[in-house]
């Protein structure tokens, strides 16, 4: 979404404003049960800066009401500007001891206290390490900055690395020879798994600085390579046609599954606001995009883009800009409430505005759906701060479900089940 270190962090959090202070009026925390098996894991960033602070704490059920993410039972640290939870495991892309780019494990007890797990570092300096992808208990994928041509294998179960798999081969089949091309990458902002393939964006960039490889695309085309995991071999590179860049890398791996196995993804275009943002379709039995299935930005809302997408039996859900994005230090891109949902329906891409919901601002790292229990959960920020938590979906009309009042703005929440 952003060009740099600094708006990268930017993208992801709120301002310190936005974060309301504990009211008399704040329950009392009800005291972890610890024979309680199941934990909702909730994380919040609490200030505005570039080590993204926050807290992480766990409830024995799914909040409601007023709570606060900072009391006695919390876990504070770094690196909460959103996380990337996966199945039974709790995984963000920051260290939460000193917010390095890697892949790092949250590890919640019976009393529900949160500390860091192992964590895989990868090179600090290059943004998109630590992108990952889990196939299984004991496959992964992610990329490394310092190897920018190859993909790193690990096991999640052991969080260890295991190895890597050199694609230089493939990622020079194109540009070779164009002195524009500075920079190349595969997988640095998009990997996913998907019936025994292996996705991986190549990036082809224009410049070799701190922003290599976002916005800088050299060709008008995405190119995703398709890897056979069973053999670690390439079989063909496929293209988005005519969009910008796949993602812009953070926690929110702006990709998702529908129920029937049909994978969307996010592109969002020219520039850090937008132009040419889409959001794509791989169907579910096929490893080549839809071309009879697009969903256009600009046919939307010229200067916007697409940041986040969740989808759940044939509908997509999403935040649209209501008006033309602006970036920089007084721009409405991040901080202001400028982002409306809506409820896609994918087979006539009818698009309905979520009520009872205000606009909020930008998820960034944060995913802006979520579904937990079956229950289909919107987070919820606004620039004054008087919402935010999660509202829950029905149809196309949403209410509150709980509301944080102390540590910060949400950035995620999930279930987890202890052994």
């Amino acid at each position: 979404m952003i060009v740099n270190r600094l708006r990268l962090a930017l993208a992801m959090v709120l301002t310190a404003g936005l974060f309301a202070g504990c009211g008399d009026d704040t329950p009392t925390p009800t005291p972890p049960n610890p024979e309680a098996k199941e934990k909702y894991v909730l994380i919040t960033m609490s200030e505005n800066n570039l080590t993204k602070p926050g807290y992480a704490v766990a409830f024995d059920e799914l909040p409601s009401g007023n709570i606060v993410s900072n009391g006695a039972n919390s876990t504070q640290g770094m690196g909460f500007g959103g996380w990337r939870p996966v199945g039974n495991q709790l995984l963000k892309m920051f260290s939460t001891n000193a917010n390095e780019l890697g892949i790092e494990q949250l590890l919640v007890d019976a009393s529900g206290k949160i500390t860091p797990g192992k964590f895989i570092s990868a090179d600090n300096k290059t943004n998109g390490s630590g992108n990952f992808v889990i196939v299984d208990q004991t496959k992964g994928y992610y990329w490394d900055g310092a190897a920018p041509l190859k993909i790193q294998t690990f096991n999640p179960s052991t969080m260890a690395r295991t190895g890597d798999l050199d694609f230089s081969a493939v990622v020079n089949e194109r540009g070779k020879d164009v002195p524009e091309i500075l920079y190349r990458s595969i997988g640095q902002k998009f990997l996913a798994v998907k019936n025994g393939k292996l996705f991986a964006n190549i990036t082809y960039a224009k410049t070799n600085g701190p922003q290599k490889g976002f916005f800088d695309d050299y060709f008008p085309d995405v190119y995703i390579a398709v890897i056979d995991i069973a053999s670690g071999k390439h079989e063909k590179t496929i293209t988005i046609e005519d969009t910008g860049s796949i993602a812009y890398i953070n926690d929110n791996n702006m990709y998702d599954f529908d129920s029937n196995g049909d994978l969307y993804i996010v592109t969002q275009g020219r520039s850090p606001v937008g132009g040419k943002s889409k959001i794509v379709r791989i169907k579910a039995a096929e490893t080549t995009i839809d071309k009879t299935w697009s969903l256009n930005m600009d046919d939307i809302q010229q200067g916007g883009k697409f940041v986040s997408v969740f989808a759940k039996d044939g509908k997509l859900i999403t935040v649209i800009p209501n008006t033309t994005l602006t970036g920089g230090p007084t721009g409405n891109i991040n901080f202001e409430d400028v982002w409306e949902f809506h409820q896609i329906d994918v087979a006539s891409k009818q698009r309905t505005k979520i009520t009872g919901i205000p606009a909020v601002t930008n998820p960034g790292a944060a995913f802006c759906a979520i579904e937990i229990d079956g229950r289909t959960l919107l987070r919820v920020n606004t620039k004054s701060g008087s919402e935010n938590g999660y509202f829950e979906l029905t149809g196309t009309a949403a209410k509150p479900l709980f509301k944080v009042t102390a540590g910060g703005s949400v950035s995620g929440l999930h279930k987890i089940t202890l052994p």
